[in-house]
């Protein structure tokens, strides 16, 4: 049966998300993937190019309710009921809580942490009533570590992991899954990106930056996205029943 199930990943289009929407095509699912982004023709554009015309991509603001009713309506009138969620899209500030931008912090949090509380919110009541379901959180291993400068990331990811449990004690009982996945360093634009900003800071090249966190880690290396895709579409499985409430640290050895 799980050929016939429906899965939503939210910021589909980079990075861990689009490796997410491989995998889970590659189990044989039905993939829409939600992005503010989904209207930028470079970046459909490079999209497609990866993935084909597979999944469907359809425009969502994890920020607004008004954004995310009708997501949630196209697809059902597309596809179906959705029984798999993978709350991904995130973003990252590099601030110290002395002096933090209000405006930058709110975004933070209402980006990586109400952004998928309203995702489950929506999702949650027809897999409970279906009697299966399984959301996924990508979270951090910020979640329960820290850097000086990442207050709102941190914040927001330890939040996630608080709402991953009250999520999975609800559906326990419905058949509906909950669970985090929390990667250290992934080699993503999201990461080069934060690299570059840090390397700026620091005056050494993003090159240099790079380095330094490959170094950070027994591996010395960075996770690439595809090893966390792997153990989310296992998560989305018909052969993890009983993982729940679970915080699973990709971590390659390293703290953070």
């Amino acid at each position: 049966m799980s050929e016939h199930r429906v899965a939503v990943v939210t910021g589909g289009m980079t990075g861990i998300g689009l490796a997410t929407v491989q995998a889970l095509l590659l189990a044989g699912h039905k993939v829409v993937v939600g992005a503010r982004r989904a209207e930028d023709r470079e970046t459909v554009d490079a999209f497609r190019s990866v993935v084909g015309e597979g999944p469907r991509l359809q425009l969502l603001d994890v920020r607004s309710l008004e954004s995310i009713t009708t997501f949630f309506s196209a697809t059902e009138r597309a596809f179906g009921p959705v029984d798999i969620l993978v709350n991904n899209a995130g973003v990252s500030t590099h601030q110290f809580v002395e002096g933090h931008d209000e405006a930058d912090w709110l975004r933070v949090i209402d980006i990586n942490l109400s952004g998928p509380f309203r995702m489950i919110r929506a999702a949650l009541p027809g897999m409970k009533a279906r009697g299966w379901g399984r959301i996924v959180n990508v979270a951090s291993t910020a979640a329960r570590t820290a850097m000086p400068d990442y207050g709102a990331y941190c914040a927001s990811k330890s939040g996630l992991l608080g709402l991953t449990r009250a999520v999975s004690l609800e559906g326990a009982p419905h058949g509906v899954n909950c669970n985090a996945v929390s990667p250290t360093w992934v080699e993503t634009d999201m990461l080069r990106a934060s690299a570059a900003e840090a390397a700026a800071k620091a005056g050494i090249s993003t090159a240099e930056q790079i380095a330094q966190l490959e170094q950070a880690n027994p591996q010395n290396r960075l996770v690439q996205a595809e090893e966390i895709a792997a153990l989310i579409a296992f998560l989305c499985s018909d052969a993890s029943p009983a993982l729940t409430m679970e915080d699973i640290q990709i971590n390659a050895g390293a703290h953070w």
